[in-house]
């Protein structure tokens, strides 16, 4: 950083120049990936034979809307699924995660999460929590739950005990969501489901995809039944400015399909109102922001590890996910922290962020986002419960070079608030 337009110290500035090269080694395996999804993206954009006219608007029940359709077959080809159903209707990641539950899971069904237990957003959802009014529980759908072992790994011996043959649905979540476990890889959801397929062979393997889309070059698609996941985070490539998308398997999709409208009309209905283009730049846009993200999140993990603080993963580890996970130690640290990234961001850089109880969780949280569009999380945000072990989740950055900026602002807050000792 040549100019030092932050006001950054000698210290941070120094520690950033050590971090850089640390970190320059694996951006070149980041970069590998990034191209090879951006081509593959490519691909699929001329496949589906996308042209200007796929950009109009549809207003009322949307019938023959060729944008929707093509970007539906778009998303099919680069998540390797048969069938996907993308909508700006979908108000949130856990809105479309519920909606595929809800399109797939019947009375009596029996929903077994292998990873845990899910983000907090969901539990409502399965009837976990006390505010579970219209959730899974309720509908007469069971819940069962293999824990995470005490290293954070799969439990496969408790799988293979929690999975019988009638088990209608395997869960997986994909990313850590407010734990420190790892991010899964392709290749540990592709263990869990041919473990779940070998004990019960027509069960759904459910993928919580979200952060995770573009970060390796394998994709989830041959491997499980069902995936979602949302617009504003990876896939949506900072550009779309809501949706989410389910994809899998098509006689699935097509129920969930019937969820999100009415059984009989699923997918040939649904207006578009002007969104397409966005949603179509944003999915060509999202391999590249991708990249850039993971070289945010790695290059944060080499900065504080030289700080002296724990982080998950390490700057060398393999990454299944945008995320970066730093152990700060307190609650002063932790808040400092997230008021470094708000102060470098493009929106309300002026704003300090402070704790409140948000809907949905069970002890305060800050974040910082500031993001041009509301909770994008794969613009640059930080954001944590304040509770042990005060630890920061960090996840994106649309470009490197205003991400790398954001982490050492970050680290300038804590030194100059006098906390980070």
């Amino acid at each position: 950083m040549e100019k030092n337009f932050f006001d950054i110290s000698p210290e941070i500035r120094e520690l950033g120049e050590k971090a850089m090269k640390k970190v320059l080694p694996y951006f070149e395996e980041i970069d590998e990936i990034t191209e090879y999804n951006q081509l593959k993206m490519l691909r699929a954009f001329q496949n589906a034979r996308v042209s200007e006219s796929c950009f109009a608007a549809s207003t009322g029940y949307g019938y023959g809307d060729r944008g929707r359709e093509a970007l539906d077959s778009i998303f099919a080809e680069v998540l390797d699924t048969e069938d996907a159903l993308v909508r700006h209707n979908f108000a949130s990641g856990t809105h479309t995660l519920t909606v595929a539950l809800f399109g797939v899971l019947r009375p009596g069904d029996t929903m077994v999460s292998v990873t845990g237990v899910p983000y907090d957003t969901l539990q409502g959802v399965i009837g976990l929590g006390e505010n579970s009014n219209g959730s899974l529980k309720e509908f007469g759908i069971n819940y069962e739950q293999v824990d995470m072992l005490p290293d954070g790994g799969i439990d496969y011996e408790g799988i293979k005990c929690a999975v019988k043959p009638d088990t209608k649905m395997v869960y997986i979540q994909r990313s850590r969501g407010y734990s420190l476990r790892p991010t899964l890889l392709f290749d540990d959801i592709r263990k869990i489901s041919n473990l779940a397929k070998s004990i019960a062979p027509d069960c759904i393997v459910m993928l919580d995809n979200c952060y995770g889309e573009f970060v390796e070059k394998s994709a989830p698609g041959n491997v499980v039944d069902l995936m979602a996941g949302s617009l504003i985070k990876n896939p949506g490539g900072g550009i779309a400015p809501t949706g989410g998308y389910i994809a899998g398997k098509r006689e699935l999709v097509e129920a969930c399909s019937y969820r999100l409208t009415t059984p009989g009309t699923g997918k040939e209905i649904g207006c578009t109102l002007g969104h397409s283009r966005e949603l179509f730049m944003g999915a060509f846009n999202a391999p590249h922001v991708t990249g850039e993200a993971v070289k945010t999140a790695v290059f944060a993990a080499a900065l504080f590890e030289l700080l002296g603080y724990d982080v998950t993963p390490k700057y060398n580890e393999t990454r299944g996910d945008i995320i970066q996970a730093i152990l700060l130690g307190n609650e002063e640290r932790l808040i400092s922290f997230c008021q470094g990234i708000q102060a470098a961001s493009p929106i309300d850089s002026f704003v300090t962020p402070e704790p409140w109880d948000m809907p949905g969780y069970d002890s305060k949280v800050i974040m910082a986002a500031g993001a041009f569009t509301l909770g994008a999380s794969i613009e640059l945000s930080a954001d944590a419960p304040l509770r042990e072990p005060y630890a920061v989740w960090m996840q994106g950055g649309l470009n490197f070079h205003s991400g790398r900026a954001a982490v050492l602002l970050a680290a300038e807050k804590m030194k100059n608030s006098g906390k980070d000792s």
